[in-house]
């Protein structure tokens, strides 16, 4: 008799953005009219920028010819590519990283996701609540918890709530902790950790031989120069942590695919005996046998990203999105909502008012004013009373849902 994994039984209701999905659908049928606009789900809705369409078009034509063809490339990426990533966004930081510690993939959701893979499943999972879903459903798939609560809570895993009253900053853990997940600029808070804060957290990891998984996919959009874009900044993290990075918020890739997660050689786990092994040999391991590579065509128009134009025309696109959040923010405050974020990533997230919960407000936004928000319940039990909005949409489109909440 055939079995099924019977973890992912534990999960609880569907995953979050297809359940606003399931929703929207129902509302959408039964009112066709309705002009919905979506700020729910981080999809960017420019297209991408000219220097990368033309390097795009410059990989596919090397494509057509014999004499330029690509098949199968090295499974970590091509050298110029890695070479792009490693000059401009870590030694432009005075971050040394070397070109066997880049995994370029396709997208930072898919590589935080499979990182847990290569861990045991005795070790004990921190994560900030509310949290990226696909942290805590990935480890929960893998049967790193027990069951969950009403409050979808799973046993076994640490919850670390980042709140108003802590000022979205968790503590350090009580107990100890193994893996560690930190996002920052965070998703879906928009708040962003300082060089103390993350500081402490490295000399955390050192104490109690753990990993920190860094999400560090909206580091573009952080406009205060003292907020650090990359863990490594920090004096010893590339002993205990891991990096993912994304091009899909940033330079427009989320229907094209492709990141990359930078593994320090320095960075150890242990055997039950107690011997260290090099996580990025584990994790090279891990890709070669279950990734063929980005597409060529795709890690050329990731290059470009790198070039003088590429760089202005993406820093034109943020400057964009920051704006919107800018709009929303003032917006809402102009209706006495609290709000946080949106200042330093494309987040806005905001205290449901009048204390509603989160998905009734969610629905409220939906059938009154045909807006798509996130609700905060769907990250974490802390992440109930709170609301995100997205600034990942047309300028038009923004103005017009301000327009229509003001009226809620």
């Amino acid at each position: 008799m055939i079995t099924i994994n019977e973890h992912f039984l534990k999960l609880k209701a569907g995953y979050l953005f297809p359940e606003i999905s399931r929703r929207v659908g129902s509302f959408q049928k039964a009112n066709p009219d309705a002009n919905i606009i979506r700020l729910g789900i981080g999809d960017v809705v420019k297209p991408l920028a000219p220097a990368i369409v033309e390097a795009f078009h410059a990989g596919v034509d090397q494509m057509s010819q014999a004499d330029s063809f690509k098949g199968y490339g090295p499974e970590q990426g091509y050298d110029f590519l890695i070479n792009a990533i490693i000059e401009n966004d870590f030694k432009s930081r005075s971050v040394d990283i070397s070109t066997d510690e880049v995994f370029v993939s396709d997208g930072s959701k898919c590589d935080s996701g499979n990182i847990q893979e290569i861990f045991g499943l005795d070790n004990v999972i921190a994560i900030t609540d509310p949290v990226y879903p696909v942290y805590v459903d990935t480890n929960v798939m893998a049967g790193r918890s027990g069951e969950g609560d009403e409050q979808g809570c799973y046993a076994g895993m640490v919850y670390m709530p980042c709140t108003a009253e802590n000022n979205f900053t968790p503590a350090l853990p009580s107990e100890p902790v193994d893996l560690i997940y930190l996002c920052y600029p965070n998703n879906p808070t928009g708040t962003v950790a300082s060089k103390e804060t993350l500081a402490q957290w490295v000399n955390y990891a050192k104490e109690n031989k753990a990993i920190i998984l860094f999400d560090a996919a909206y580091e573009r959009f952080i406009t205060d120069p003292s907020i650090p874009h990359s863990i490594f900044e920090i004096p010893g993290a590339k002993e205990v942590a891991i990096e993912f990075r994304s091009f899909s918020k940033t330079a427009g890739f989320t229907g094209t695919r492709c990141g990359f997660t930078v593994i320090p050689k320095e960075v150890k786990a242990y055997t039950e005996s107690g011997e260290a092994i090099e996580v990025n040999r584990i994790w090279n391991r891990r890709h070669c046998t279950k990734f063929n590579g980005v597409s060529y065509p795709v890690q050329v128009a990731a290059a470009a990203v790198y070039s003088d134009e590429g760089k202005k025309q993406i820093d034109e696109n943020v400057s964009y999105y920051m704006e919107n959040a800018s709009i929303i923010r003032t917006h809402l405050q102009e209706l006495g909502i609290e709000i946080y974020g949106g200042e330093n990533a494309p987040y806005v997230w905001l205290k449901t008012p009048d204390g509603r919960s989160s998905w009734d407000f969610f629905d409220q936004c939906l059938e009154n004013a045909h807006v798509v928000g996130t609700p905060g319940a769907g990250f974490g039990p802390s992440g109930e009373g709170y609301f995100r909005l997205s600034a990942f949409g047309f300028r038009d489109n923004i103005n017009e849902a301000m327009q229509r909440l003001k009226k809620l």
